[in-house]
């Protein structure tokens, strides 16, 4: 056994070790600190790479709904469409980050004459330099050009809810051109009020991830295209609808899944930054949430279809996950789970009864995108009221009416245009035969058309 002197010793000794390790490393501490390349501002960079990291990671979920939005809509229309239907949704994300690049991100994001109209501009600017980043302190904490692409994915979102609600009977150049107009000009500008800093901003509208200003855009667009484009060939025969059915639901029930994963990037990724504790409890909160908010849509479908029409409807649940999706979407991180999947559900029960009445009302919506994300999206943005402390219902009709009325009444518009100028329906013949053939020369499934 040691003695106690020698132990005593020994922690003495040990003590002046630690103590001149602790002095060294302080030292050479300082001295970093004082120079250019400082602990400091690694920490800034390390900060700025992670954030910029997590924005383009997100953006690329985003960018995978891409392709959930085109496996549901392909489920849900007949075989003989669905060639154009790919064609479509794989088209409208090239032109959307072509048109968004060229003059869309500059709108949304340059500087406004006012709150009400934004500037006008053409191509991006150069990225943050080194110094540029250190010199914020931190304040600049991600790349311009992460920002783009998060921001691109979600203009390509806005147009593929077009995509759906046109489905089956439109022709293909009128849609892409319709595309150009919508990605380039129509949802910037009601962007640019929100997101841009605009008049809805200062009004106090709130919508975290776009309820609205994504949703709402895209389903009111889509609602003067099907006005202007009537129902399709046998939907509505003396007074009564004849259901439709899709070709393929179990690649609609994969598109719903992948549309549900994507969200994670559409919602988490809009809080923007992960690089400290809070804002990485924040980011996990809004999974959280959006998660639990589709799963309550889901539920809230299935038992309200089970007791509308006596049995299960895999068309209502999936639109009713969809419809939890997009409610949370306008505010995922202030309420709690409990509160997130309430919020879901009332999403899930409304698209039951909206996807009945507007078809009852005769607007054929092959896919139930204005059901899922206009009248969910309205309920979406006035649920901020209740889950946000300064929400207000007030801030959120405005917010509600300004992007319905700009959206609708420009799309209509263009809609109008186009029909003048090229037409907007295929023929008769053509609907019948498949506008697989029609549009694309090409049928998947030729046994499905006609000789």
């Amino acid at each position: 056994m040691k003695s106690k002197e020698g132990v005593v010793e020994k922690l003495e000794k040990h003590k002046i070790y630690w103590g001149s390790a602790i002095f060294i490393a302080v030292s050479l501490a300082g001295t970093a600190v004082a120079e250019d390349t400082g602990i400091g501002e690694t920490v800034i960079q390390l900060a700025y790479s992670l954030d910029t990291f997590y924005f383009l990671m997100s953006g690329a979920l985003v960018m995978w709904m891409a392709a959930g939005f085109t496996m549901l809509e392909s489920g849900l229309v007949r075989a003989k469409n669905t060639v154009e239907i790919l064609t479509k949704n794989v088209a409208l994300y090239a032109i959307a980050c072509i048109m968004y690049m060229i003059v869309g991100y500059n709108i949304m994001y340059g500087d406004g004459v006012n709150g009400l109209i934004p500037g006008f501009s053409f191509f991006l600017g150069a990225d943050n330099t080194v110094d540029e980043v250190l010199k914020s302190g931190g304040d600049t904490y991600y790349s311009n050009m992460s920002d783009f692409f998060f921001q691109v994915v979600f203009v390509a979102t806005a147009m593929s809810i077009v995509s759906g609600a046109v489905a089956e009977r439109m022709k293909l150049w009128s849609f892409l051109l319709f595309a150009v107009v919508m990605t380039g000009l129509i949802y910037p500008v009601q962007g640019y009020w929100k997101w841009g800093g605009g008049f809805l901003d200062g009004l106090g509208f709130l919508d975290f991830a776009g309820s609205g200003v994504v949703h709402l855009c895209g389903a009111s667009a889509a609602l003067a295209g099907v006005i202007l484009l009537g129902a399709r060939r046998g939907k509505y025969i003396k007074g009564r609808i004849k259901a439709i059915p899709g070709s393929n639901l179990p690649l609609a029930t994969l598109g719903t899944f992948i549309l549900w994963l994507g969200w994670f990037g559409f919602n988490g990724g809009s809080e923007l930054k992960i690089s400290n504790i809070e804002e990485a409890n924040a980011v996990a909160m809004i999974f959280v949430n959006t998660n639990t908010a589709a799963a309550g849509g889901l539920v809230a479908a299935l038992l309200l279809a089970r007791a509308w029409f006596g049995k299960a409807d895999l068309t209502m649940a999936l639109n009713g996950a969809l419809a939890g999706l997009v409610a949370i979407t306008a505010e995922p991180l202030t309420p709690s789970p409990l509160l997130a999947t309430i919020v879901g559900a009332i999403g899930g029960l409304i698209v039951v009864v909206a996807i009945i009445f507007i078809d009852k009302a005769k607007i054929d919506d092959p896919v139930g995108a204005l059901s899922v994300h206009g009248v969910v999206g309205i309920w979406g943005l006035l649920a901020v009221a209740f889950t946000h402390p300064e929400g207000s219902v007030v801030a959120q009709l405005i917010g509600v009416v300004a992007i319905f009325s700009w959206c609708f009444a420009t799309s209509f518009i263009v809609w109008l245009v186009i029909k003048s100028v090229i037409g907007v329906r295929v023929s008769e013949e053509e609907e019948m035969e498949g506008v697989d053939v029609a549009e694309c020369g090409l049928a998947a499934y030729p046994e499905f058309t006609k000789d």
